[in-house]
């Protein structure tokens, strides 16, 4: 998943932080948790992740969904994933993040709302703010959502995508609109770009990762298969797959969004390549102890500037439910470290 402009990356400001969970001590030889346990004791005062800009840590609202996410996708960490989400409610938080009302981000909206989800909460009432109310009025009538800012509209794949998503686990279901606008995005060649209304729809894998699984969600067979074959042409021989067109480096990134849309959609041989690509770049018990577990964004190894975000995301692949099931129900408390 891509960052949004750092003007709007920023604009969450730190609130006030809860009591962090206790750590508990202990191992695992299960590759998957052993990550999240090493992504859960990243988080600042046990409830959040920063992201370095410009030597400067800021809190970062979108990487901790993130990490909400691969926590309930690995099945632990949940007093971790917990806090996060009491973090996030924090007005100053929320609002710096989603948008003051007159400022409203549809995409962190969107994933704000399946988070909540996620965790088995209410998105009609989180931190003062309907946010199915809120994602529904930023629905266009030609079914896109967009932005409602001075800033632009940054809406893309992931923003329609995580608003069809979040949508349609709600009683009233995902627009129709939105559902068909989703479907009417994809290339001659069967992938889906990352930014829409371009000249020429160049296919993105992973915006094909994660509209698929919209796709998939609300019944949209035919088109979600043909990205995912399309999505599979682009799986190198290692099991990864690169960013954007997929002809460059793979990165764990892509591929664990990849991962995650494969076994959504009955591809399990494209999704074991994918997730034995992801643990060749987990460190393990050769690595410093402070590394154990981590994942890195590619082949040149632990990199401080990505490796937070790559775990957050590799994990998907590794064993985890699609987006429009994913659930945190039945997780277990603690960071595990990898057992050695």
């Amino acid at each position: 998943m891509r960052l949004r402009s750092a003007v709007l990356a920023l604009a969450c400001a730190a609130g006030a932080v809860v009591a962090a969970p206790t750590a508990q001590a202990t191992t695992t030889h299960n590759r998957a948790d052993a990550a999240s346990g090493w992504l859960a004791r990243q988080f600042v005062n046990g409830d959040h992740l920063e992201t370095d800009f410009g030597g400067t840590s800021y809190p970062d609202a979108g990487l901790t969904i993130d990490a909400v996410f691969a926590f309930a996708s690995s099945g632990t960490a949940d007093n971790y994933g917990a806090a996060a989400l009491t973090w996030l409610a924090q007005p100053t938080v929320l609002s710096g993040y989603i948008g003051d009302g007159t400022e409203a981000y549809a995409g962190a909206t969107a994933k704000t709302a399946l988070a909540v989800q996620v965790r088995g909460g209410n998105p009609t009432s989180f931190g003062g703010v309907n946010l199915i109310t809120r994602l529904n009025s930023l629905l266009t009538p030609s079914g896109r959502f967009s932005d409602q800012s001075i800033y632009g509209d940054y809406s893309n794949a992931f923003t329609q995508s995580l608003a069809v998503i979040a949508l349609d686990r709600t009683p009233a279901g995902a627009p129709v609109s939105a559902v068909n606008f989703t479907a009417g995005t994809q290339c001659p060649d069967g992938g889906f770009p990352i930014v829409f209304g371009a000249p020429t729809c160049t296919s993105d894998t992973d915006a094909t990762a994660v509209v698929v699984q919209a796709l998939l969600a609300t019944g949209r067979t035919t088109a979600a298969q043909q990205g995912l074959t399309w999505l599979k042409s682009k799986q190198q021989a290692n099991g990864g797959l690169a960013y954007g067109d997929g002809s460059g480096t793979p990165n764990t990134n892509t591929t664990g969004l990849a991962g995650q849309a494969f076994r959504a959609g009955g591809r399990p041989l494209a999704a074991l390549k994918a997730r034995q690509y992801v643990l060749s770049l987990q460190a393990n018990c050769t690595a410093p102890v402070s590394d154990r577990g981590a994942i890195a964004y590619d082949s040149t190894g632990i990199n401080p500037n990505t490796v937070t975000r790559a775990t957050a995301q590799a994990i998907l692949g590794l064993r985890g439910a699609p987006f429009a099931t994913l659930t945190s129900a039945g997780s277990t408390n603690g960071a595990p470290t990898l057992a050695c």
